[in-house]
């Protein structure tokens, strides 16, 4: 009887180990994209990018020294078929940062990448080599796969601020309203 106890023990062990290899894999898409479970730490800059600090960040002027894209998600928020936003409460970003609410997320809903490149073409004036520093909140992978994307898309100057908004926040600099981006 102690063997089939200990038989149970290890198929259990090991149908746990299964199911955690397959919520796992389920977490990214087959491009490397987070899919899911968003707000989890993060360990490490996407391929290409580099990660800023938030007191560096700090001293770079927004639209001057470098282009600020914050990818937060605009929770309850619709975006009708022109593109318009309503949402459902106000957003605070960076002062200067340009806010593409949704572009983080690992599938993109129709219509949001097509916007958020050709806003990006627009902002950067097509130069693939201006400074990006792109964010959402601390432990948040919408700016990592963000920050994937502008590289896939060939742009070769992308900072990662880890910390987003809460970053900047912990350093008492202030936010502001934020809209998003026509």
């Amino acid at each position: 009887m102690a063997g089939r106890g200990m038989i149970g023990v290890l198929l259990a062990g090991l149908l746990a180990g299964a199911m955690s290899a397959t919520a796992q894999e389920t977490l990214f898409d087959a491009a490397g994209y987070r899919i899911a479970h968003y707000r989890a730490p993060v360990d490490r800059a996407p391929e290409g990018t580099s990660r800023i600090a938030p007191a560096a960040a700090a001293r770079l002027r927004p639209d001057v020294d470098a282009l600020f894209v914050d990818v937060t998600p605009a929770e309850g928020a619709v975006r009708d078929a022109s593109g318009q936003w309503r949402l459902a409460q106000p957003h605070d970003s960076i002062p200067g940062a340009h806010w593409y609410p949704e572009a983080g997320r690992g599938v993109l809903a129709p219509g949001i990448g097509d916007w958020f490149g050709r806003g990006m073409a627009r902002l950067t004036a097509k130069r693939r080599d201006r400074m990006i520093v792109i964010f959402c909140l601390a432990d948040c992978w919408m700016s990592w796969n963000a920050a994937k994307r502008l590289r896939t898309w060939g742009y070769r100057n992308i900072w990662w601020l880890a910390e987003g908004s809460d970053g900047w926040r912990d350093l008492d600099l202030p936010l502001a309203p934020a809209r998003p981006e026509p």
